[in-house]
């Protein structure tokens, strides 16, 4: 599913900003699948597209290959992540850890920062890059 902006471009310029651009995507407390949003940004933080990966109840993958293509055609400065944990932990799993690792270790090749990832579930969330997981 390929989102767009009609509006001037939000900048996403730290992990508060971070919280406040993809929160409203995960407040539905129903939502029994985890969902990993991927929002791409220029030198200046500003969001140029923003990407939605459907995922299981209990994972989702991360789309290396995607994320990097997607930010080749955009010429993206960097990525910010966010995903959900339907089961009330915003503490990044251990395999969230080792694919942000993934995604940081292809997204060298092209000068892309992974400027953050955040975990939110329910009223809670987290930020890797905070928690010095980045």
């Amino acid at each position: 599913m390929r989102f767009q902006r009609a509006e001037s471009p939000a900048l996403i310029n730290g992990h508060e900003a971070a919280r406040r651009f993809f929160e409203s995507c995960f407040q539905t407390s129903a939502d029994a699948r985890e969902r990993l949003w991927v929002a791409h940004v220029d030198d200046g933080a500003r969001c140029l597209h923003v990407e939605c990966y459907e995922g299981e109840p209990e994972s989702v993958g991360m789309p290396v290959r995607e994320i990097i293509v997607d930010a080749a055609r955009l010429g993206s400065s960097g990525v910010v992540l966010a995903h959900n944990h339907p089961s009330g932990d915003a503490t990044p799993s251990s395999a969230d850890c080792r694919a942000t690792r993934k995604l940081v270790r292809a997204a060298e090749a092209l000068d892309l920062s992974i400027l953050d990832h955040l975990v939110f579930a329910g009223g809670d969330w987290s930020s890797m890059r905070r928690m010095g997981l980045l």
